[in-house]
């Protein structure tokens, strides 16, 4: 590790101890960032990337709420408000058990460089709770999030902090924090993004993480005079990422040969096509059931308790969770062939596997650039909230196609190295940090 690298990740360390996932997210940044701001010095004599390091405000609280037995459960609410620059802070919320302070400020730091990359005045936040809607009535859930936006409301606001849906929150959940935000302050605001589009939401919202990735690598792709069109695709998860993934992928030609979920992988050689997709839709976002009923289904492999990176393909979309492709997954995908690695989940490959795919020259789109799909039709939707007006399908897919590609183009930007190879996750670190950086130093210390 480089000496001014290590001297910054002892301070780092020292001030976030037992924060795993928070230090791997800036330790990834940081090994792009210090280099460049030593060659600028406006931005190191600021310290930026410190500052940016450090949460502007961290809230924790208790959601108290009643199950259908009638016995009190108690969660672990959070808002990390980790910079607002550019703009109000914005993020999702995440239902997790898995959620910890941890994990929230790596998603939050890495939302400050997403949401700069969009070219949108928004800031980076995050949130959410250690509850599992899983397996919860609709009243369970309904309860929780009340609770849960007795608090959250004094904290967020149209103008201050804009949450949004995560692992967990889909179109329920924000319906029932939306209708007690409402309630509690008696205004009708643009306070969440991915609301229903009868009550302020907007088209394309849902679809937007999912068919922004893929957007990015048709950019990826053309570059080198390539498409996605007969590619065979690999894509963890069957949530929304992954579904309108897949989606898009059937849409533009290509051959979906996996999915997976918490319990194993289905690998299906004939491919995924639209009718197989509206089954798994069904299947996930109704029924709440897991992959393996597709695997039954449609007589095709499940690999349980395994993740699908051993398939041979030619694009792999990691759309799960973090950390889901480690060193040797990624070594196994390059020897495979695969030409391009597609991050639609957030730090979902290791520093490892990142510096696998980088040695071996291949195709990787970050997280940070290749998912802001969503986050920019979440902006999108917040001008719509502000303008009172609901742009068409068309228009709204249009501008998210123009933010993707401009986003790609500031990637190759400050990516692109001596050899011609554009070292993505490079580019996008430093074209989001550029932004806010500049931002900061025009603010003055605060």
């Amino acid at each position: 590790m480089d000496s001014s690298i290590k001297t910054f990740m002892s301070k780092i360390e020292f001030r976030n101890a037992h924060e795993p996932e928070f230090l791997q997210a800036v330790y990834e940044v940081a090994e792009s960032i210090i280099p460049f701001s030593e060659k600028n010095s406006k931005y190191k004599i600021n310290k930026i990337l410190e500052r940016i390091a450090e949460p502007e405000r961290v809230i924790i609280f208790r959601v108290p709420w009643l199950n259908d037995k009638g016995e009190v459960e108690i969660n672990r609410g959070f808002r990390v408000q980790m910079n607002s620059a550019i703009g109000p802070y914005k993020g999702g919320l995440r239902f997790h058990p898995s959620v910890n302070l941890s994990v929230l400020k790596f998603l939050a730091f890495e939302q400050v460089f997403k949401n700069s990359l969009t070219g949108l005045p928004m800031g980076g936040g995050k949130g959410g709770s250690d509850f599992d809607p899983k397996g919860k009535s609709d009243a369970e859930v309904m309860k929780f999030c009340q609770s849960f936006m007795t608090e959250l409301y004094r904290h967020v606001g149209a103008d201050i902090d804009v949450p949004a849906g995560d692992i967990g929150v889909g179109a329920r959940e924000i319906g029932f924090l939306f209708g007690q935000y409402k309630r509690i302050r008696g205004e009708f605001t643009g306070v969440l993004t991915g609301k229903g589009f009868e009550w302020g939401g907007s088209l394309i919202r849902p679809e937007a993480t999912g068919y922004g990735v893929v957007y990015f690598v048709e950019e990826m792709l053309k570059l080198k005079g390539d498409s996605l069109k007969g590619k065979n695709v690999v894509i963890s998860g069957s949530g929304n990422v992954a579904q309108y993934t897949a989606e898009k992928c059937i849409e533009v030609g290509a051959k979906v040969l996996t999915l997976s979920d918490s319990e194993g992988f289905v690998y299906d050689p004939d491919g995924i096509d639209t009718e197989k997709l509206k089954y798994i839709m069904e299947l996930k976002n109704s029924r709440r059931g897991r992959i393996k009923e597709y695997a039954d289904k449609f007589n095709c492999q499940f690999f349980a308790g395994e993740k699908p990176w051993g398939i041979k393909c030619d694009v792999a979309f990691p759309n799960a969770t973090q950390n889901e492709v480690n060193e040797n997954d990624a070594k196994i995908l390059v020897e495979n062939g695969c030409l391009c690695v597609a991050e639609g989940a957030n730090m979902p490959s290791t520093p490892d596997a990142i510096h696998v795919f980088e040695k071996a020259k291949i195709l990787y789109a970050p997280g940070k650039a290749a998912n802001a799909g969503g986050v920019a039709v979440s902006g999108l939707e917040m001008s719509q909230n502000s303008l009172r007006y609901s742009w068409d399908r068309e228009k709204i897919d249009i501008k998210l196609k123009i933010i993707i590609a401009q986003i790609h183009q500031n990637c190759v930007k400050y990516g692109k190295e001596e050899d011609g190879y554009v070292n993505y996750g490079k580019g996008a670190n430093i074209a989001g940090f550029v932004k806010v950086a500049d931002a900061m130093i025009a603010q003055g210390i605060v």
